[in-house]
């Protein structure tokens, strides 16, 4: 019973995912006045690009080939490990949050080498800002862990969310710190705006776009199924680890249900957040996106000093 729910866990985050983004695009263009399409859209997407030939270039070595299956592997590996539903599942063992961070890096390495493989100017262009941006977001992400924590006085993902749920609703201000800082990190991972613009290709803003021009076909579909994956494992990272309240901890029928019906409406609260954060800020120059991480690190390690400070206190 538990391999078969987190196998469920596993399977809605791979076919959830191209919904999720179906209903943020659709939030999008009804937020800008424009004729929004279906929240299925994306699977249509993909269906199309996995019936579309393959083109690669006659000097395009194996790494090219292999790099799709790679990034798609890594982030289904991460969604089956990450609580969406219940906390009791087997693969809790291995839910821990910094192997989740070199998984996401596993997948980013082999993306900017396939970038670059080509030996097309947008290609190293990609992976050269794919890495600047990963060296920076990946140390903030570390910190709002370690905040957590330090809370939890673990790093594992169900062992920290059965702590909060234990210890009930409690204001923390070095949770709000580091949620604000992850939250900054996903937006930043994810390449959405302000740091990159998923809908466009000029080659003066686009990051994530410019490693995956030469790609077609299933090579493309497998990224961007991968992309749609990675967008909602950070979503329910933030949800469940800083707002756990509703998750299962046990495996019974109306647990699940009710857990399934509370974490879509967290999704779908976080979906509309994002588009209205989208819709007020523009997108921001390359040369500012440093600031803008080195803020998401400092709300993170505002938020462990915050922590430190406070817990001190407490105990004097």
């Amino acid at each position: 019973m538990d391999w078969l729910l987190a196998l469920l866990q596993t399977a809605l985050f791979v076919f959830g995912a191209p919904l999720l983004l179906g209903w943020i695009k659709r939030l999008k263009a009804l937020s800008q006045n424009r004729q929004p399409a279906p929240v299925w859209q994306p699977y249509r997407d993909l269906r199309r690009l996995f019936h579309k030939e393959v083109v690669i270039a006659h000097h395009a070595s194996w790494l090219f080939r292999i790099t799709p299956y790679i990034v798609f592997g890594a982030v289904v590996l991460v969604a089956s490990v990450v609580p969406l539903l219940v906390t009791s599942l087997p693969t809790a063992a291995i839910a821990d949050v910094i192997v989740l961070v070199g998984f996401f890096a596993l997948g980013r390495f082999f993306l900017a080498l396939a970038g670059m493989d080509i030996g097309t100017a947008f290609g190293g262009m990609g992976a050269s800002r794919e890495m600047t941006i990963a060296s920076m977001a990946e140390p903030a992400m570390l910190m709002a862990v370690f905040t957590l924590a330090m809370t939890a006085s673990t790093t594992n993902l169900s062992t920290a969310m059965l702590t909060i749920l234990h210890e009930g609703l409690v204001l923390r201000p070095s949770f709000i710190f580091a949620a604000l800082g992850l939250m900054m990190v996903a937006v930043a991972e994810t390449g959405r705006i302000p740091v990159d613009n998923p809908a466009t290709h000029l080659e003066l803003t686009m990051v994530h776009e410019a490693m995956i021009l030469e790609y077609s076909g299933r090579y493309l579909a497998l990224i961007e199924w991968a992309a749609q994956i990675k967008l909602m494992v950070y979503g329910v990272l933030v949800l469940n680890l800083f707002f756990p309240w509703g998750i299962a901890t046990e495996t019974t029928t109306n647990a699940l249900l009710i857990g399934s019906v509370v974490i879509l409406a967290k999704l779908m609260l976080l979906a509309l957040i994002l588009v209205v954060s989208e819709t007020v800020v523009a997108k921001m120059r390359l040369f500012r996106i440093p600031q803008y991480l080195s803020f998401a690190f400092l709300l993170c390690l505002l938020g462990a000093l915050s922590h430190v400070i406070l817990e001190a206190g407490y105990i004097i």
